[in-house]
């Protein structure tokens, strides 16, 4: 049976110059809407997990043997004693032992940096290494002995090149990021240029309206990843425009908590007016309440240039039905190009930190909540939300919990001293 030398067919360093180059004219060649209409974060996700380095791990515990049977051995005997004819045989026995792994069979042939000068040999298939061992007589303890230092050869080769797959995929994320950047880069660049020409596109007779990434290894991830219709830039809220809106409204927060008295028997919409008040103050009057948008009416609306930039709507908090219906209400309210939003939740009964914990649970339990991204504060949650009608259309949500407090008493006068 034959047995390949292991660990000597192609250098690490080879290889892990070979996938960061993949990993980049991958990128390049993507289809242009495909690149640009994707959802970043899930395309990102889907390239690491397709270009990341599996090396083999043994499976020990399910080491067998997989097949034996009976043979002729060659006797080792001078052949000239025989005046050159076949060498006399002896019955004997081969045994098949197969160690099972888990990862890239490729990586066998892959000498690592750290090598000795007696490489092990072994049979490769797709899952097992088979190691081929033949007898002439029943010494079982030596074939163990054989497989056991085979094993802990292989095991110490691997071991090098783990290390190695370690540090290329724990840098994997950043290479993957900055080769779509630089590439959205570029497309975003050409069609300013395009644009600015003043001239209209003549449309490629046959191109399809959707795109699917072919893909060898993992084909499912990526696959399910498709735009739909050709990508068009448009204008959006700055994070750093965005927070400064949530800090405003932060701020504002901070003065109903400071002045209980003013604010306490005030409804949904004279606490809404106060946010806006504050708005409009940095937003020269484009923030507006109770503006139709979409499909209903929103509570905070900041329009730039004729387009909504931010949304948010404005709750008293009543449980957990409620909320999630508030955050479907403002998910109707969004259209496709409004991706930074907003739910103000106002407390005024129940114990602000079970409201705080609710909050931290209900949420992730939304259809349309795609992922966490932590909290600002502890009063502050941040999400990532898609829209219902476009999966790769990723909305900002961010959930403000803000404590009303009940107005003191004002203390009763004192008597004057008679």
């Amino acid at each position: 049976m034959p047995l390949n030398v292991l660990f000597n067919q192609h250098n690490i360093f080879d290889v892990l110059r070979n996938q960061e180059q993949k990993v980049r004219e991958y990128v390049q060649k993507m289809p242009r809407d495909k690149l640009l209409g994707a959802s970043e974060q899930d395309l990102i996700g889907a390239l690491i997990e397709e270009f990341q380095l599996n090396v083999p791990v043994l499976k020990e515990d399910k080491i067998d043997i997989a097949d034996h049977g009976e043979t002729q051995v060659d006797v080792p005997i001078d052949p000239t004693t025989y005046g050159g004819s076949r060498p006399p045989s002896v019955p004997g026995q081969w045994i098949v032992v197969a160690i099972p792994f888990e990862g890239e069979a490729e990586f066998f042939r892959v000498q690592p940096q750290v090598f000795g000068a007696a490489l092990p040999r072994a049979e490769i298939t797709n899952c097992e290494l088979r190691l081929t061992y033949v007898r002439t007589d029943h010494d079982g303890e030596s074939v163990k002995r054989s497989y056991e230092q085979a094993v802990s050869n292989i095991k110490l080769y691997l071991d090098s090149l783990t290390e190695s797959a370690r540090r290329f995929n724990s840098g994997l994320e950043g290479l993957v990021t900055t080769a779509i950047k630089e590439r959205k880069d570029r497309l975003l660049a050409n069609a300013g240029m395009l644009k600015a020409i003043g001239l209209s596109l003549r449309k490629r007779e046959g191109m399809p309206m959707t795109y699917a990434i072919p893909i060898k290894r993992r084909v499912a991830k990526i696959e399910q990843i498709k735009v739909q219709g050709a990508f068009k830039p448009e204008p959006t809220l700055s994070h750093s425009d965005y927070e400064e809106i949530l800090r405003i409204m932060k701020n504002m927060a901070l003065v109903m908590e400071r002045s209980p008295r003013a604010f306490v028997d005030m409804g949904e919409e004279m606490l809404r007016w106060h946010f806006l008040v504050q708005l409009n103050g940095v937003y020269e009057g484009q923030a507006t309440g109770e503006t139709f948008n979409f499909q209903g009416k929103t509570d905070v609306l900041i329009r730039v240039d004729g387009r909504s930039v931010f949304i948010a709507e404005c709750k008293f908090w009543k449980g957990e039905k409620s909320l999630l219906e508030t955050i479907d209400q403002l998910l109707k309210y969004l259209s496709w190009r409004d991706t930074k939003a907003a739910v103000v939740v106002f407390n005024t009964n129940a114990n602000f930190s079970d409201v705080l914990a609710k909050i931290l649970e209900i949420v992730p339990k939304h259809p349309n909540c795609k992922r966490e991204l932590g909290k600002p504060d502890e009063s502050t949650f941040r999400y990532v939300f898609t829209q219902p009608t476009d999966q790769n259309r990723e909305i900002t949500l961010t959930v403000l919990a803000f404590d009303i407090p009940k107005a003191v008493p004002e203390a009763s006068p004192k008597p004057a001293n008679t």
